[in-house]
């Protein structure tokens, strides 16, 4: 199958600077495999950027499986942050999705940014946050309805830069001619719910999904940074 893809960016209505990285940070499509990242950083001064950027830089240039490739990015974090003091405490998010023209898709996750699947006009998310909402969700502490609002719905569990070792969520899913794939940091599904998310994704073409996506996150208030990778898989 060949894969055909779209990214965008933006820093929102709210912040100053764009903290996320994604790759590849353009257009393209392919009868090989290809590999899609995005991420989302944290941290004082420019360090969030700092941070996001080595985790891409990283995934994207070393070799083996995705839970490896990304505890090679939280160490480069990690080593940055001892090296520079004005980077200390700087962190990510990743998400990363290798395809391959068979279909399958292998993901690799840590922190909140989400992958999402559109298959026959039906959003599922792949992903599973690694917040503290999602956390008290699974426990039956509180209700979806009750995220939006909760105090702590923007704090995260697990990223990279915090620890020597960071646990990796993989998953693996065969995709089928026709399937669209959604990456995306969290300034996307913070500002538009799912469903709205299933109706922009439906789109013509991935270009006019990504676009149109942040365009509706940034009308609906764009407090964060937001940036989406769209895949397509084709015949």
């Amino acid at each position: 199958m060949r894969i055909t893809w779209a990214s965008g960016t933006h820093q929102g209505r709210v912040r100053t600077n764009n903290e996320d990285a994604l790759y590849p940070i353009t257009s393209g499509s392919s009868v090989g495999t290809v590999l899609f990242a995005v991420a989302d950083g944290m941290g004082g001064h420019a360090a969030g950027e700092v941070a996001s950027s080595k985790a891409i830089e990283v995934v994207t240039s070393v070799e083996g499986l995705l839970p490896d490739r990304i505890q090679a990015a939280n160490e480069a974090i990690i080593s940055a942050a001892l090296d520079d003091p004005k980077l200390a405490g700087m962190g990510t998010t990743i998400t990363m999705a290798e395809v391959d023209p068979d279909g399958t898709v292998t993901i690799g996750q840590v922190g909140d940014s989400r992958a999402y699947l559109l298959k026959d006009g039906d959003l599922r998310q792949i992903t599973v946050d690694h917040t503290i909402v999602a956390e008290y969700l699974a426990s039956g502490r509180i209700r979806p309805e009750d995220i939006a609002n909760h105090p702590h719905r923007s704090m995260i569990t697990r990223a990279l830069g915090l620890a020597g070792t960071v646990q990796v969520d993989t998953f693996v899913e065969q995709l089928s001619s026709g399937d669209r794939l959604l990456l995306c940091t969290d300034g996307l599904n913070s500002m538009l719910p799912d469903e709205v998310i299933e109706r922009y994704l439906q789109a013509p073409t991935p270009d006019d999904a990504v676009w149109d996506l942040i365009e509706a996150a940034n009308a609906a208030g764009g407090h964060d940074n937001v940036s989406l990778i769209v895949v397509d898989m084709g015949s």
